[in-house]
């Protein structure tokens, strides 16, 4: 069993005296594990770090055996945010998610684009945090937890969409809140990156964590979370 893909490094851990078992959320093959033979090695350090992009070709005698990675270095990404603490931290938590999230050998490529876009935007734009609420809700939707933004589940209204219901899912606007809407989560936006990230946070645990059986969300999400509460900034553009 052979194939070549590209793809985002999510983790690499020590396997023997010199080996590495990494994972790899590729674009055509999913979110796949190998073993790097002298992964563990100097030369190899500065490739094998979260975010890195790479070309990989994975050989196994069988499909279900974990198999090896021969791996070529395409983009090294935490190089280049190194002096950023903030987009370090978005950087880790979208490698912890995708790896928390991903079913093994399941392609899921509209998610595979969007975090590329992701990665990218964290190395070239100051306002990246926004970008991140967007990835958030293609993460979810991608899994089949999907929010339905379109329009107000009460009124069918399309305008004035402030709130989103815990139960369904729906979006919901200020008129067809009325006394309920001191119950409801914040309406996902780019511009209120906190609130938006407590709404998709709610369905990150509740919905997806909890269909995983897991007790909750990786820890570096809440790492970010914090810095964003917190008011820490991204560093400037260009970079």
């Amino acid at each position: 069993m052979e194939w070549q893909d590209q793809g985002v490094l999510l983790s690499a851990r020590r396997h023997g005296e010199n080996a590495a078992i990494i994972e790899v959320f590729t674009q055509h093959h999913g979110r796949h594990a190998g073993v790097v033979h002298g992964g563990a090695s100097r030369r190899m350090a500065p490739i094998l770090q979260p975010g890195a992009e790479l070309s990989v070709t994975w050989r196994a005698r069988l499909e279900d055996h974990i198999g090896t990675f021969r791996v070529e270095p395409i983009k090294a990404r935490a190089a280049l945010i190194m002096g950023d603490r903030m987009a370090l931290a978005g950087l880790n938590a979208i490698c912890a998610l995708l790896k928390f999230a991903l079913p093994e050998r399941a392609a899921h490529e509209p998610l595979y684009d969007a975090t590329e876009a992701m990665l990218l935007a964290l190395t070239c734009e100051a306002n990246w945090p926004h970008s991140y609420v967007l990835w958030e809700l293609t993460l979810l939707a991608e899994l089949g937890f999907g929010l339905d933004l379109a329009c107000c589940a009460v009124t069918g209204a399309r305008n004035d969409l402030a709130y989103v219901s815990p139960r369904t899912g729906r979006a919901v606007s200020r008129a067809g809140a009325g006394v309920w809407a001191d119950r409801l989560l914040p309406y996902p936006s780019p511009e209120r990156i906190v609130p938006s990230l407590a709404t998709t946070g709610f369905f990150l645990e509740h919905s997806l964590a909890h269909a995983l059986g897991a007790a909750s969300l990786p820890a570096a999400r809440g790492r970010l979370l914090e810095m964003l509460e917190k008011g820490v900034r991204p560093a400037g553009a260009g970079r």
